[in-house]
């Protein structure tokens, strides 16, 4: 997490002027742009700004391709739908199973872990420290409902999603509703309330699809 207290990089400064202009559309999903162009843009020497794009690229919203410049990233919103569909069917299901195992508190405490984690990145409004809560929250969860083929088809999935969720982290509404889902869920495992797990995971992954969709739409975000 950055100190606020010190003033930023120029390469930090860069970084966050690029992704504003990916947001709000400036910088069109699919487009192409050369390191000089965009250093003229923002009115920064080149290092820097090459420094600001390998940063972006890891966070999903472009790719940069040798002697080519960079290209903003798209998203097909059917690929999404499709795979927030599974995504929920196969959650909820882990869900449901780690309920039926009737854990103990020491067999959940890294789950709980990952909740109070994403509580203190919303108190701090460090969304990046949220985000990595929240992806060790699913990862539990899904490893916690004990089935194998779950777990391999969700990590395939799973890259795709953060790249999603890379591109709307800082445009959307503190989730403050996804952890109280999140905690909703660990009671009904808490508890092995099986039915209660199942049903509480696929409201919140509904939700989260919903949220995302209505980013990606509005800023223009994806591909058709």
């Amino acid at each position: 997490m950055l100190d606020p207290s010190k003033p930023k990089t120029i390469t930090t400064q860069a970084m966050e002027k690029i992704r504003q202009l990916i947001f709000d559309g400036e910088l069109a999903a699919g487009s192409d742009h050369l390191e000089s162009e965009l250093a003229g843009r923002l009115g920064m020497s080149r290092t820097p700004v090459r420094e600001a794009t390998l940063m972006l690229a890891q966070q999903g919203l472009l790719e940069v391709r040798p002697r080519k410049g960079v290209r903003i990233a798209t998203l097909s919103l059917t690929d999404m739908e499709e795979i927030y569909a599974v995504l929920t069917e196969l959650e909820s299901l882990a869900a449901e199973e780690a309920a039926r195992k009737h854990y103990s508190k020491a067999d959940l405490a890294d789950l709980k872990a990952s909740i109070e984690a994403m509580d203190r990145a919303l108190n701090d409004e460090d969304r990046d420290a949220w985000a990595e809560a929240d992806d060790a929250f699913h990862t539990e969860l899904v490893r916690l409902g004990g089935n194998s083929r779950v777990q391999n088809i969700v990590s395939m999935m799973a890259n795709q999603v953060r790249r999603a969720r890379a591109m709307t982290l800082y445009i959307r509404p503190l989730p403050i509703k996804s952890n109280q889902d999140h905690r909703a869920v660990y009671d009904a495992i808490r508890t092995g309330d099986a039915a209660s797990a199942r049903e509480q995971h696929r409201l919140h992954r509904r939700h989260a699809r919903e949220v995302l969709i209505d980013l990606l739409k509005r800023h223009r975000l994806f591909q058709l």
